[in-house]
C-alpha cells in the first residue's frame, strides 16, 4: 500500500474532525427520516405510527457511506476552491444525496417551498418516495446530478465523459461494489487510458466495499487486499485505502486519503501541462470499506442487521404495527443526538454548516451537472458547402456516410478552440466512412504509440473503443455536461446499449418536466453498416431492430430518421446537430447509393418528413379519385427497390396509376395525439390514400409499419415488406429477394392487390416470378448479382 497520511499524522484537528463527523450524523439523520418519517421531523414529541409513512421505501445500506464521501468533498472542495461534481453510482442511496443537497442549501435553492428549517424538514421526509414527490434515486429532480444509477454499471463511464475537455473539473465517482461486478463497469476502469491530463479533467473513482448487494456478498469485498490491489494496479490506478467501524477514526483516514489523492491528481496535470511528463498518469482510486447500514441497527429482532445484507434497504419494516421496531427506530434516530444538529427551529448548526462551500462550488449547484446552462449552438456549416449535385435522379453513385463525414470534420475543426464535440464509436469510424475526421482531429490515446499507428494522439477527440457501453457512457456524460457528440456504430449492435440508451431516454424525459433544468445537446445515434449491406459479414450482423426499441420510448424524446439519400442525409445531420433533449437515431448505409433529391428537395423532403415523389410515379396531376396503389417505402434500400419496382411498373403498365411515398422520419406514421411529429388522420389519408392498396417497403422488421399505422382507415389495405430474419453471406441483391424486399417481388405484390389486375397482368407476374429463380440460379454460379440489377439506374 502506497504511502498515506493516517491519523498518525493527521490532516484535521479536533474541532475539524468534529465538525465532519456533526454534519455526517446530520446527514445520515436526515436519510432515516426521508426514510420513515412524514411528521415530527425534529422528534419534539416521542414516535407515533401515524408519524410514519404507510409505505417504507427507499435504501439505507448504502447512504451511510455515501454521506461519508460527500461530506470529506464538502471539505476538500471548500479548502481547494475546487470546481467538482460527483456521480453517485450506488443512486438508489437518493436519500444521501437528498440530505446533503438539502444541508448545502442547493435543494431550497432550486426548490424553495422546501426551506432549510423544521417545515423544510418534514416536506424533504414525507416527499421521499411518496405519491406526487420524488423518486428514491438521485434522478433528475436531485440538484447536482447527472446520474441515476437506477441500472448499476454506468457511473465510471459518465464520470470519465464529464471530464473530457473540462481541463479544471474534477469528478469523483463513487462506484458500489454490487455495481462493480457489472459489464459496463467492468469496462469503465479502461478509460483513464483515453484521458488527457492536458486538455481533460481529472475522475477520482470512490470504490466503495460495504460488502454487500441486495441479499449475497460482493466479489471484490471478499478478495484479499493484495489481489483487489493487483486488479486495481492492472487497471492503471494506485488504490489508497480507507477503512474502518470508528467514525471519527474513519473521517481521519478519509481526510488524508482524500488530500493525498488529490495533490497527486495535481501533481500529474501539473506536470502534464508543463509538458514535463509524457507519460501516462497512474491515477489514484480510494478504496472505501466501511459496514453496510453503518450506524443504522445492529441487530432487529434477534437477527443481525448492521453490515449485513438485511441492512440494504429498510432494516425495521414493521415500524407502525410493531411498538418495539418503532421503539428502535426512535432510539436509532436519537443516536444521532439531532439537538446538537439542528437548532430548535430546524436550521443546521453552525458547526454542521462549516465544512460546506458556498455557491456555484457546492455539488448540488454546479453548473456542469445542469449542462444546459453551459451549453453552446454548433458551428454547423452551410449544407451547400457539402451537398452533392443531382442532375439526373438515380444515376451516380455515393456513399452518403462519407459525405457525411466531411460536414461532421468540418463543425470539429470550428470547435478546435472550444472542444465541446466529439464522435465516439467502437473502432468503426473509419470503417463507416468518417475518416475525413482524422484530417482534423486523431483518435484519443494515452497508451503506447508505435510507428505502425495512425491517426492516434493524446489530445485526440474521436473516441473509439471496442466497448459499445463505454461509448455510450462517455457521451451521455459529455452532453448532460454541456457539450454535443455524435455515436457512430454498426446497426446490427446498437443493441448492446439498449438498456443503457433507455435509461437516458427516461432521464431526459424527467429532466423536460423540471424548469430549472436546461436542455441539452441530443445524443445522435448514427446507424450505418446495416441490416441490408452486411451481406458480407452474414447473419450475425444483420439485424434492424434498435429503432423499434427506441420507438418504444416516451414519444416527446425519441426520433427515428431513415434518410434515402445522401442531401437527405446532410439534412437530417443538420437537424439533429441543433436539436436538444432528444434521443435521435438515423440509418444511413455507408455503401455507395443513388442520389435522389437535390439539397433544396432534401431540405422540404426533411421538414415534411414524408412526402409523395411526384416524379417517380405515373400518377396524373388532374386524376380524380387517387391511384392505384401507393408504393411506399423508408430507408435508403427499400428507396432503391421501390423506384426499380415502379420504373417496372411504368413500362409494363404504363395504364396503372402509381404513387410513390418515402418516409424518411418514422415517427409521422404514428398518429398526431401519440407523437409530436405525428400525422393527423386527414395528412396520413391524403398522403397514403384511405381505401387504395399500400405496398410498403421497409427498412427494419415490417411490423413496426403494421404498430405505428395500426389505427389507421386504410390499415386493412396496408401491406408491409421487410426484414424477416433471413440473411446468410450472400449477395446484396439476394439480402432483399431473400427477405421479399426486392423489386420484382413488389410488383408481383401489386399485381396481386390491386383489383381487377391480378387477372390482366398475370403474365407480368409470371415474368417477375421467373426472374427471381433465375436470380438464384445465377448468384450460385456466378457469386455476383444479375447484370439488370447491378446496372441498373433510373430512367424515369
Amino acid at each position: 500500500m502506497p504511502d498515506v497520511r493516517t491519523p498518525a499524522s493527521p490532516v484535521l484537528t479536533d474541532a475539524e474532525a468534529a465538525a465532519l463527523d456533526a454534519h455526517w450524523r446530520a446527514a445520515n439523520y436526515l436519510a432515516v427520516g426521508q426514510i420513515y418519517l412524514m411528521a415530527n421531523p425534529l422528534l419534539t414529541e416521542p414516535l407515533r405510527p401515524e408519524h410514519i409513512k404507510p409505505r417504507l421505501l427507499g435504501h439505507w445500506g448504502t447512504s451511510p457511506g455515501l454521506n461519508l464521501v460527500h461530506t470529506h468533498l464538502n471539505r476538500a472542495i471548500r479548502a481547494r476552491s475546487l470546481d467538482a461534481l460527483c456521480v453517485w453510482g450506488p443512486g438508489h442511496g437518493g436519500p444521501a444525496v437528498l440530505a446533503n443537497s438539502w444541508l448545502e442549501g442547493s435543494y431550497s435553492d432550486t426548490y424553495p417551498d422546501v426551506t432549510r428549517d423544521a417545515d423544510g424538514m418534514e416536506r424533504l421526509f414525507r416527499q421521499f418516495s411518496f405519491p406526487g414527490g420524488v423518486p428514491s434515486h438521485v434522478a433528475p429532480d436531485v440538484p447536482g446530478s447527472i446520474h441515476e444509477g437506477g441500472e448499476l454499471g454506468y457511473s465510471l463511464a459518465h464520470a470519465y465523459g464529464a471530464a473530457l475537455d473540462n481541463p479544471r473539473l474534477l469528478v469523483a465517482c463513487v462506484i458500489g461494489d454490487g455495481e462493480a461486478e457489472t459489464g459496463p463497469l467492468a469496462t469503465s476502469w479502461h478509460a483513464n487510458k483515453f484521458l488527457d491530463p492536458v486538455r481533460d479533467g481529472a475522475v477520482l473513482p470512490v470504490l466503495h466495499l460495504n460488502g454487500y448487494k441486495i441479499s449475497n456478498p460482493t466479489v471484490l469485498a471478499r478478495l484479499p487486499q493484495d489481489e483487489l490491489d493487483d486488479l486495481l494496479r492492472g487497471y492503471g490506478h494506485e488504490p489508497l485505502h480507507v477503512s474502518g467501524e470508528d467514525p471519527l477514526t474513519v473521517h481521519h483516514e478519509m481526510a488524508a486519503v482524500l488530500d493525498t489523492a488529490l495533490d497527486r491528481i495535481d501533481t500529474f496535470q501539473r506536470q502534464a501541462r508543463e509538458g514535463r511528463s509524457p507519460e501516462r498518469p497512474r491515477w489514484p482510486v480510494i478504496v472505501l470499506r466501511t459496514p453496510k447500514g453503518w450506524t443504522g441497527p445492529a441487530e432487529v429482532d434477534g437477527v443481525p442487521v448492521e453490515n449485513t445484507w438485511r441492512s440494504h434497504q429498510v432494516p425495521l419494516a414493521h415500524v407502525r404495527d410493531d411498538p418495539a421496531h418503532l421503539r428502535q427506530l426512535e432510539a436509532w434516530l436519537r443516536s444521532y443526538r439531532p439537538e446538537e444538529l439542528f437548532d430548535p427551529t430546524g436550521r443546521p448548526t453552525e458547526q454542521v454548516l462549516s465544512c460546506l462551500p458556498e455557491g456555484a462550488l457546492r455539488l448540488g449547484s454546479n453548473p456542469h451537472a445542469n449542462g444546459g446552462l453551459l451549453l453552446r449552438d454548433l458551428p454547423i456549416p452551410p449544407l451547400e458547402d457539402h451537398a452533392v449535385p443531382v442532375d439526373k435522379r438515380g444515376t451516380a453513385l455515393r456513399e452518403p456516410t462519407r459525405v457525411l463525414g466531411s460536414l461532421l470534420a468540418a463543425v470539429m475543426r470550428d470547435t478546435a478552440r472550444r472542444r465541446d464535440f466529439r464522435v465516439v464509436g467502437p473502432d468503426e469510424t473509419a470503417s463507416n466512412r468518417l475518416d475525413a475526421l482524422y484530417e482534423v482531429t486523431a483518435k484519443a490515446w494515452q497508451g503506447e504509440f508505435l510507428d505502425t499507428d495512425r491517426d492516434l494522439a493524446r489530445d485526440g477527440r474521436v473516441m473509439e473503443v471496442l466497448s459499445e457501453h463505454l461509448c455510450q457512457g462517455w457521451l451521455e456524460g459529455y452532453l448532460l455536461t454541456g457539450r454535443h457528440g455524435v455515436f457512430s456504430s454498426y446497426e446490427a449492435f446498437a443493441h448492446i446499449v439498449d438498456s443503457m440508451v433507455n435509461q437516458h431516454i427516461k432521464w431526459l424525459r424527467a429532466a423536460r418536466r423540471l424548469p430549472w433544468r436546461r436542455p441539452v445537446a441530443s445524443l445522435n445515434y448514427l446507424l450505418t453498416s446495416h441490416v441490408w449491406r452486411q451481406d458480407h459479414n452474414g447473419f450475425s450482423h444483420q439485424d434492424p431492430g434498435f429503432v423499434d426499441h427506441v420507438l418504444n420510448k416516451s414519444p416527446e424524446v425519441v426520433r427515428v430518421y431513415l434518410p434515402p439519400d445522401t442531401n437527405t442525409l446532410l439534412a437530417t445531420a443538420d437537424h439533429v446537430l441543433r436539436s436538444r433533449d432528444l434521443v435521435n437515431v438515423v440509418v444511413a448505409g455507408k455503401q455507395p447509393s443513388f442520389d435522389w433529391l437535390t439539397l433544396d428537395e432534401a431540405r422540404a423532403h426533411c421538414a415534411r418528413g414524408v412526402g409523395v415523389w411526384e416524379w417517380a410515379g405515373t400518377e396524373a396531376p388532374d386524376r380524380s379519385g387517387g391511384p392505384d396503389v401507393v408504393l411506399a417505402c423508408a430507408g435508403d434500400v427499400p428507396t432503391l427497390e421501390v423506384l426499380a419496382a415502379a420504373d417496372l411498373l411504368r413500362r409494363h403498365l404504363p395504364e396503372l396509376s402509381v404513387r410513390v411515398v418515402n418516409v424518411v422520419d418514422m415517427a409521422r406514421l404514428l398518429p398526431h395525439g401519440e407523437h409530436p411529429h405525428g400525422m393527423t388522420d386527414f395528412e396520413y389519408d391524403a398522403v397514403f390514400t384511405p381505401d387504395k392498396p399500400v405496398i410498403f417497403a421497409y427498412h427494419g422488421y415490417p411490423w413496426l409499419i403494421h404498430r405505428l399505422a395500426y389505427r389507421r382507415t386504410g390499415h386493412p389495405h396496408l401491406h408491409v415488406r421487410g426484414y424477416k430474419e433471413e440473411g446468410t453471406t450472400t449477395t446484396p441483391f439476394d439480402m432483399v429477394v431473400r427477405n421479399d424486399l426486392d423489386r420484382y417481388r413488389l410488383v408481383m405484390d401489386v399485381v396481386d392487390r390491386v383489383p381487377g389486375l391480378g387477372v390482366r397482368a398475370v403474365a407480368l407476374r409470371q415474368a417477375m416470378a421467373d426472374v427471381r429463380t433465375r436470380h438464384h440460379a445465377w448468384i450460385r454460379v456466378h457469386g455476383s448479382d444479375l447484370p439488370e440489377v447491378a446496372e441498373w439506374t433510373w430512367s424515369g
